[in-house]
C-alpha cells in the first residue's frame, strides 16, 4: 500500500543525526523522496543506505547551512535530480549552554548562524519553488525555550523565539499561496545537541541534574510529530507542535 507522502519530495537539514535523522527515516517510510544534508558525509551516505536498503528513496548532498550559496546549491541540486519539492523541514540546529555575562560571542554567532539564517536561507531558497507549484509545506524546528526563557540558554532562547516570530509572520504572507508553515517545538530530546557547546559548566551541570529529573523524548516521537503535520489534508494547516516529555515542567 503506498504512503501518504507518494510522489513527494523531502528536504531535510541537519540530517546526520538526531532529529532530521529520524525525521528523513520516517517521511521516507511514508513513501517520500528524502534529500538529506548535512555536513557529515558518512554519515549521510550511511542513513541514505539504510533508507534505500529499507526500499525507500534517498539523495545525500553535503550543505553547511550557514552558507547560503551551498543552500541555494542544496535546493538546485534537489530539484535537478528530482524535479519538485514538496517538504522543507528546517531541522540543523545547535545550543550554547552559559549565562550571558561572560559568554563566549563567538560561539553566540555561530549559533545564531546555524539556528536563525540556516532557516532563513533554505526558506528563502525554496519559496519561489513553492510559490510556482502553488503547494508546499516548511517545518521549523524550534523548541519549548522559544516560549519560555530561562537562566543559562538565554542566547539560544534569542534564536528559538526568533524563528517562532518568523514562521508565523512566512505563514501569514504564503497561505494565499497554499504554502503551509509549523513549527514544533519540542521539549528536552535525547540528541547530541546537549552536549554541543558548553560556555559555563556550572550552568551545564545545572542542566544535566535539571534533566535527570525527566525521561526523555526520543527523536522519533519528534519525526512522529513532523509525520502527523505533514500528512494532513492540504486544507489543513497545522500551525505549530508543543511537545514536551510527560514529567518535564518547564
Amino acid at each position: 500500500m503506498a504512503g501518504k507522502l507518494e510522489k513527494k519530495v523531502a528536504i531535510i537539514t541537519g540530517a546526520s543525526a538526531g532529529i532530521g535523522e529520524a525525521t528523513a527515516i520516517a517521511l521516507a517510510a511514508e513513501g517520500a523522496q528524502v534529500v538529506i544534508a548535512a555536513r557529515r558525509l558518512d554519515r549521510l551516505e550511511a542513513l541514505a543506505k539504510r533508507i534505500i536498503e529499507s526500499g525507500g528513496q534517498a539523495l545525500p548532498i553535503v550543505a553547511d547551512v550557514t552558507d547560503e550559496v551551498q543552500v541555494k546549491n542544496l535546493v538546485d541540486k534537489a530539484i535537478a535530480t528530482l524535479g519538485r519539492i514538496d517538504i522543507l523541514v528546517n531541522n540543523a540546529g545547535i545550543a550554547v549552554i552559559g549565562n550571558i555575562d561572560g559568554g563566549n560571542t563567538a560561539n553566540w554567532r555561530k549559533m545564531i548562524d546555524v539556528n536563525v539564517l540556516g532557516v532563513l536561507y533554505a526558506t528563502h531558497a525554496v519559496l519561489p519553488i513553492f510559490k510556482g507549484q502553488n503547494s508546499g509545506h516548511i517545518v521549523n524546528i524550534s523548541s519549548v525555550a522559544g516560549r519560555t526563557a530561562r537562566v543559562g540558554i538565554g542566547i539560544y532562547n534569542a534564536t528559538k523565539w526568533g524563528v517562532n516570530g518568523f514562521s508565523e509572520a512566512l505563514r501569514q504572507e504564503v497561505c494565499k499561496q497554499n504554502i503551509r508553515v509549523t513549527i514544533i517545538e519540542p521539549g528536552l530530546v535525547d540528541t547530541e545537541i546537549n552536549n554541543q557547546y558548553i560556555d559555563d559548566p556550572i550552568v551545564q551541570q545545572r542542566s544535566e541534574e535539571r534533566r535527570k529529573t525527566v525521561t526523555p523524548l526520543q527523536s522519533e516521537d519528534i519525526a512522529t510529530a513532523i509525520v502527523y503535520a505533514v500528512t494532513q489534508p492540504p486544507r489543513v494547516n497545522v500551525n505549530e507542535i508543543l511537545i514536551r516529555p510527560t514529567a518535564q515542567e518547564w
